[in-house]
Order: structure tokens, then C-alpha cells, then sequence
């Protein structure tokens, strides 16, 4: 068990989206003798690092390996681990979960087996599952995992009846909303937020990527000279957008995607956003966008920051917006949460359905 929470915090190191965190540990004669993690997309896998990080590489004779995710057993930007690892002469491999991808899926146990290695899964499942809860949504549907954030008095409002919103929450819980853009490759607003306030959408956190930034803007209203537009950015928007706009804006580097006639269809969107490889999107926009992330039913998961403040007024901002539900038995019912304190504030984290 110990090697294997060993594995899981060495995975967390890495940055290998779209790819799932991995982390591999040999253990001879029950000591560590080598580790590794995934770092990057394109890099060597945990299991390769692992067998290369060895002072001598037949010490992996006889050894076992700890593994948080099955070992791959096919071709693509790099080859096989189940090849590396039969080659080593491993003689057991634990592994904490299956690949969740129906196409390969128990290959890389199968392959293992056959050569005689003994293997075992299952060990910290959970942990791993969460770990890779954006690979796992992202390996079975190709669809982006949504995340989404929300700041607000105890009695849910996200600005006054003047619309004065700075700041409702304190200073680490803001830190904390500069660790999550950071977890994700995309975050998401609407046009209001960025006519309203003009965010830079960043990660303000030394050697930390940006992630892509996306705007929906049914009609191109976004000013060119607005703080987010440059290469980095994508605005989602309708058959109705500003010709003239649109190639103004891509000649800034913006990237455009058309997804509906009138207005966006977030459904269509995530559809397209997921063919160019984003897996994860934390939505950080006003009222309606987060409420309409809901009405269609497309939040994985949320995370509510709350103030000990209290706002009041019938026409002050509240937190989810959108048409809502019509009945109480209709009500998104939230999973697996947890509530922790942040400064003087709150963080609730739940999910929207089991992740199994």
C-alpha cells in the first residue's frame, strides 16, 4: 500500500494532459530500487522512466513494479510499456486501475499474464480514479471533463444590486482559484465577464502554463483591445457572429468556432473541443453561463467558494442562473462532497455523478 500512495504522489508531478498521470516504483526485496512519472504528452511513460532511472538495469530482474495505471500495450507516440517490462524481467506488476479507454482496456494485463508475469490491480483504486477522473471522462467520451467554480456570500449571491463583485472572497481563496486554472487546460466565460470586468484569464503562478482561454460570444462583441485576446484565446460563437470582427480577430491569432445558428450550443462546442485535444475546462463564468452548463446537464463537477458574508437584496447577482429546474425531485443532486476552510472562507467540492 505504501508503495503504491508512493506512486500516486510522484504522478502528480507531471503535466501530461491530454495524457492520465502515471507514476511507477520498483521495489526489490521490499525497497525502493527506482521511480519515475509521466512528465509530458510525448514523453517517455512512468514504467520506461522507472526501468531507465535503474543504476543498473539488471537489478529489474526478479523486482516488482508499482503501477497507477495499467501499462499500455500499444503503439503511439511511444511504444509499448508491456514490451519494456517483459524485456526487463519484472516478475510482478500491481496496478492501481485499468486503462478506462474501451479500445484497450485489460490489453496490457492480458499481455503481462501471457509472458508469465503475475499481476495484480485494483490496489488504491479509488485514489488513482481521482487522480484521473478528467483522463478517464475524457478516454470514454472525448469530451471535455467541466468543472465548475463559483464565489459567493453564504446567502449565494455573486454581487451586490450595484454589481460590485471585488472581492467577495479572501486572498487565499483567490490564490486557490490561480492552483485550480493551473490543473486544467481550459478556462471559460462569457462575453459579459469580459465586457464587465476585462480579465487576463491567466495562472499567476510562477513557471505554471496558462491555460486556453474561451470566450462564448454569440455575435463577436468582444472588444479587440480586450486584455484576453491574443493566440491563446478561443471564442466560441454563433452563425450570426461579425464577419468583419472575425477577421479581425483572427489576424490578432484568435481561434473561432462556430457552433450554432443563433447562439452557442455548449454541446456542439465540447463536441469540437475535444477533437483538438481539451480534456478539461474549468467554467468561471457569470450566472447564466454556469446555470446553462447546467440546465444541459453537462457539469462533472463543482467547486463553491463561500464567504461569511451576507449580501442580500432581491436584485443582487446570485450564484447559478440559467431556466433551473421545475420541480425539487429534478434537483442536481451533488456527490462525494467535501467542505474545507480557506482563510475565512469556505471550499465545497462534490460531483454530479459517480465516477466508477
Amino acid at each position: 500500500m505504501k508503495f503504491m500512495k508512493f506512486a500516486l504522489a510522484l504522478a502528480k508531478k507531471g503535466t501530461p494532459s491530454p495524457n492520465p498521470y502515471v507514476g511507477a516504483i520498483i521495489v526489490k526485496n521490499g525497497e525502493i530500487i527506482s521511480k519515475g512519472y509521466h512528465k509530458k504528452a510525448g514523453m517517455q511513460h512512468a514504467e520506461i522512466e522507472a526501468l531507465k532511472n535503474l543504476k543498473n538495469p539488471k537489478d529489474a530482474r526478479g523486482a516488482e513494479m508499482f503501477i497507477t495505471l495499467e501499462p499500455c500495450n500499444h503503439y503511439g507516440k511511444t511504444p509499448p510499456c508491456t514490451k519494456a517490462i517483459i524485456e526487463a524481467g519484472i516478475r510482478k506488476i500491481i496496478f492501481a486501475m485499468k486503462d478506462p479507454n474501451p479500445n484497450v482496456r485489460g490489453s496490457g494485463e492480458e499481455k503481462l499474464k501471457k509472458y508469465g508475469i503475475h499481476v495484480e490491480k485494483g490496489m488504491c483504486e479509488a485514489e488513482a480514479k481521482k487522480l484521473n477522473e478528467v483522463f478517464i471522462k475524457y478516454s470514454i467520451t472525448k469530451l471535455p471533463f467541466i468543472v465548475l467554480k463559483s464565489a459567493m456570500s453564504m446567502d449565494g449571491k455573486i454581487a451586490t444590486r450595484t454589481g460590485d463583485s471585488k472581492w467577495i472572497t479572501c486572498e487565499k481563496s483567490r490564490k486557490y482559484v490561480h492552483k485550480l486554472r493551473s490543473k486544467y487546460d481550459a478556462i471559460l466565460v462569457g462575453i459579459n465577464t469580459i465586457l464587465k470586468d476585462n480579465p487576463l484569464l491567466t495562472v499567476g503562478i510562477k513557471n505554471k502554463k496558462d491555460p486556453i482561454k474561451i470566450v462564448l460570444d454569440d455575435t463577436l462583441k468582444i472588444p479587440l483591445n480586450a486584455k484576453v485576446v491574443d493566440s491563446n484565446l478561443i471564442i466560441a460563437t454563433s452563425e450570426n457572429y461579425n464577419i468583419q470582427q472575425k477577421i479581425k480577430l483572427a489576424q490578432k491569432g484568435v481561434k473561432i468556432i462556430v457552433c450554432g445558428k443563433k447562439e452557442v450550443n455548449l454541446k456542439v462546442l465540447l463536441k469540437k473541443l475535444g477533437k483538438i485535444n481539451i480534456t478539461s475546462i474549468l467554467v468561471e463564468g457569470g450566472s447564466e453561463v454556469q446555470g446553462s452548463f447546467f440546465d444541459e446537464k453537462l457539469v462533472d463537477k463543482v467547486v463553491l467558494f463561500y464567504a461569511p458574508k451576507i449580501i442580500g437584496g432581491r436584485k443582487a447577482k446570485i450564484a447559478i442562473g440559467g431556466k433551473g429546474i421545475k420541480n425539487i425531485p429534478s434537483a442536481i443532486k451533488l456527490i462525494n462532497g467535501n467542505m474545507k476552510k480557506l482563510g475565512d472562507d469556505f471550499v465545497f467540492e462534490a460531483y454530479t455523478h459517480s465516477n466508477k
